[in-house]
């Protein structure tokens, strides 16, 4: 194993701050906005007539049809969410350590997954797929990155990976550790009990008749349904309840099976603490955060910061509510420990939804 793709996690090299990490980061927030409002202030006391000689930095180079005044505010935008992203990246940093997560090893969490990251060598983008994280968005950007046209993508009926995998081959760990060299490395996170619900309504609530998860589906309500309930027998949906999905799931984790991609936990999927990543995009801001990727990467003039199926990804609270409520905390819980490591490598809670379950205890009963 090259020594070279992991990321050098070292606890000497994080910074523990003397105040709260967040008190910290409302500081840089405050700085760059006050710095902003006196820039903006000069701006308008200067001569107008040479806004078009001022160099306001790589990452405006697109933007030649803005007024100063509002590249300024971009800039200042910009510097807030760069401020974010390198706070992200020590946030990980430290935690890896902590868990014992930068160590190398034999096993599937201390070792690149390298078969997993899609890597364009035109452009110097490395990404790896976080499926229910903006993935449709990001697969078809990096198609056209790829050099498929637009009209193409839109005709072709082919599944979007497939087509991506036709450009972008899998590498070994030693390959991907030779093109991060002088690469920009990123991947999209988001709340795992978010992801999880959103995977769950796409692949099976609204599956398509025939296909694989529609199938998967079928085996779940055979075994998970109860056959002498009139609320859940043969007068229930085709498809299986999320509190029978998430008792199959969880057979299937405890289990040690290999788990479907669109719900296998992201920590296992990018080891992102063994491969460096230097870009951590969150749901949450992605709009900010792939503003800025575009622009660190120059690829603009292809690709835009748009968000595809952005409705029937965001999950509301009544929505939430409604599929959560149907667990229990036991159950809850035990999905917890399934994306640990997910939940705290990224900062993310699962107090919220702890609190939506059933107070009544519930025993895992497997079956085959």
């Amino acid at each position: 194993m090259s020594e070279k793709v992991r990321y050098e996690y070292r606890r000497k090299n994080v910074l523990r701050e003397m105040t709260p990490r967040r008190h910290v980061f409302a500081g840089i927030r405050r700085a760059l906005l006050a710095a902003a409002i006196v820039g903006l202030i000069i701006l308008a006391l200067s001569n107008q007539d040479d806004h078009n000689n001022v160099q306001q930095g790589s990452l405006l180079d697109d933007d030649v049809n803005l007024t100063p005044e509002e590249k300024m505010i971009e800039l200042a935008t910009a510097a807030e969410t760069e401020a974010r992203l390198i706070e992200r990246r020590k946030f990980l940093a430290e935690k890896c350590a902590e868990e014992g997560l930068d160590r190398p090893g034999n096993d599937s969490l201390h070792k690149p997954n390298a078969w997993e990251f899609l890597v364009n060598k035109e452009y110097h983008l490395i990404w790896c797929n976080v499926f229910k994280a903006a993935s449709t968005s990001w697969m078809y950007n990096f198609n056209l990155l790829a050099g498929y046209s637009p009209q193409f993508l839109r005709a072709s009926k082919a599944v979007p990976v497939s087509l991506a995998r036709q450009k972008y081959p899998r590498h070994t760990a030693e390959e991907l550790a030779k093109y991060l060299n002088d690469s920009i490395s990123f991947l999209i996170v988001r709340h795992p009990f978010e992801r999880l619900l959103s995977a769950y309504r796409d692949k099976l609530e609204h599956s398509l008749p025939h296909t694989f998860h529609s199938n998967l589906g079928a085996h779940i309500v055979w075994h998970y349904r109860s056959k002498d309930s009139k609320m859940t027998g043969k007068h229930g949906p085709r498809y299986p309840f999320f509190e029978e999905f998430v008792r199959w799931l969880l057979c299937q984790w405890k289990a040690g099976n290999e788990l479907d991609m669109h719900w296998t936990p992201i920590v296992n999927f990018c080891t992102p603490c063994q491969v460096r990543f230097d870009i951590i995009a969150k749901f949450e801001t992605l709009r900010e955060d792939q503003d800025f990727l575009i622009k660190q990467a120059h690829v603009g003039h292809i690709i835009k910061p748009e968000w595809k199926n952005p409705t029937r990804g965001v999950q509301t609270k009544d929505v939430v509510q409604n599929y959560f409520t149907q667990l229990s905390k036991t159950q809850i819980n035990d999905l917890y420990e399934m994306f640990r490591y997910d939940f705290i490598l990224f900062d993310y809670s699962p107090e919220e939804y702890i609190s939506l379950g059933k107070d009544n205890p519930t025993t895992l009963i497997c079956k085959n």
